[in-house]
């Protein structure tokens, strides 16, 4: 397994070192970035499942989208990409779901270090 409980192989959940030139390597701006993703991130399933209309669930997934690959979470940023362009499509929600899910628990395990 790699960070964040992707199988050997795939990708990273965070693009580590993308992050790292993002905060100039300074560790606590690291972490605070991190801790606030992971608060915006815990808020989103609910917020999309409560979502009235799908410009709701479209401003919604592309706030997480940008959000996303700001820390380097590119695979959760194509998974909300591709959201975007077909909410209505089941498989589309999962796969984001399971996006979101990996990069909280790589988030999860790096501040715990």
């Amino acid at each position: 397994m790699t960070d964040g409980g992707n199988p050997a192989g795939a990708p990273a959940a965070i693009d580590w070192a993308h992050l790292a030139r993002q905060t100039m390597g300074d560790a606590e701006l690291e972490a605070e970035l991190l801790t606030l993703f992971l608060a915006q991130a815990d808020e989103f399933d609910g917020k999309l499942t409560a979502a009235a209309t799908d410009k709701a669930r479209l401003d919604l997934a592309h706030t997480l989208k940008g959000a996303a690959r700001a820390i380097g979470a590119f695979a959760l940023g194509d998974a909300a990409e591709d959201y975007e362009s077909a909410l209505a499509e089941p498989e589309r929600r999962r796969a984001l779901s399971a996006r979101l899910a990996e990069a909280q628990l790589a988030i999860t395990s790096r501040l715990a270090r």
